[in-house]
């Protein structure tokens, strides 16, 4: 486990220190984390605080008598007490093996393969087929993601613009948000966040959906804001805590369900997507030497 400075009092020294201060429900989340200072890193506020048996709100006031700017920003400092710094890297780096660079491709590569082979697990036809009839019958596309998720929403245009559906993709919170308020009923937004909790994605989708926008969330598993917010959730499942500011793993069975998204659809407007899937190749020829 690795040690603070000697300056800086560790989070539970801290939590100790104002425990008799706290209310009754501040105590219990304490002693939650007492009790489990590794699982922490792992649950989003709403799924802590089920199991606290407390509000949201609790939570974050806890967060903000400690000194952090909320939840998220208290669970990195705490990933950074209770886990390796080098599994903040990667989740499958330990001690034994990790000067091996065949070792470490072994565990990396498992590692994605058990997210796409768990993601695919969990799946539900009666889900998918209800995202897939939105996306078919929609009369514009939004797709948004901020950060890591911004380059999967991107990949995502570039597939359906051969689909015929208008559409487009904004990583830019400000046109999220504008492009947000100019949709309504009949659009889809398919907004991805692997912690479904990332504020900007969460506002845009709050404008899309009071618009009348459907929503379709791609995002971790688990309780999270976004997945209160989306008319559909496709989830992904992934070892990576979230702590952690990236997506590794999880990226692959986010780009896997876009994919099947994009298939899916195309087979549903196969003339019209051959047809575009044409006009591109043939355009795009000019670019090639």
């Amino acid at each position: 486990m690795t040690q603070p400075p000697a300056h800086t009092p560790s989070i539970f020294t801290q939590i100790r220190a104002m425990y008799p201060q706290l209310s009754a429900k501040e105590q219990q989340i304490a002693d939650y984390m007492f009790e489990h200072p590794g699982d922490i890193i792992h649950h989003s506020i709403t799924e802590l605080a089920d199991l606290c048996e407390c509000a949201e709100a609790t939570i974050f006031r806890l967060c903000r008598r400690l000194g952090f700017r909320g939840y998220q920003a208290f669970k990195i400092a705490l990933a950074s007490e209770v886990v390796p710094p080098k599994q903040s890297i990667h989740q499958e780096i330990d001690l034994e093996g990790e000067g091996d660079l065949l070792v470490l491709s072994e565990r990396i590569f498992a590692a994605n393969q058990e997210t796409l082979r768990d993601t695919q697990q969990i799946m539900s036809r009666d889900t998918l087929q209800k995202a897939v009839d939105a996306l078919v019958q929609a009369n514009r596309i939004e797709f948004y993601g901020s950060g890591g998720s911004a380059a999967i929403a991107q990949d995502a245009y570039h597939k359906f613009m051969r689909t015929g559906i208008p559409c487009q993709h904004h990583s830019d919170a400000h046109y999220q948000v504008m492009a947000a308020s100019m949709l309504k009923a009949g659009d889809v937004v398919v907004a991805i966040s692997h912690s479904g909790a990332t504020k900007d994605v969460i506002e845009a989708v709050k404008v899309a959906k009071e618009a009348g926008a459907t929503i379709i969330a791609i995002t971790g598993y688990g309780k999270s804001p976004l997945s209160k917010l989306a008319d559909v959730c496709l989830f992904t499942v992934s070892r990576e805590t979230q702590f952690r500011t990236e997506a590794l793993s999880s990226r692959l069975a986010q780009l896997s369900i876009i994919d099947l998204f994009y298939v899916a659809v195309s087979l549903k407007r196969e003339e019209q997507t051959t047809q575009n899937i044409k006009k591109i190749r043939e355009a795009i020829s000019f670019k090639r030497l």
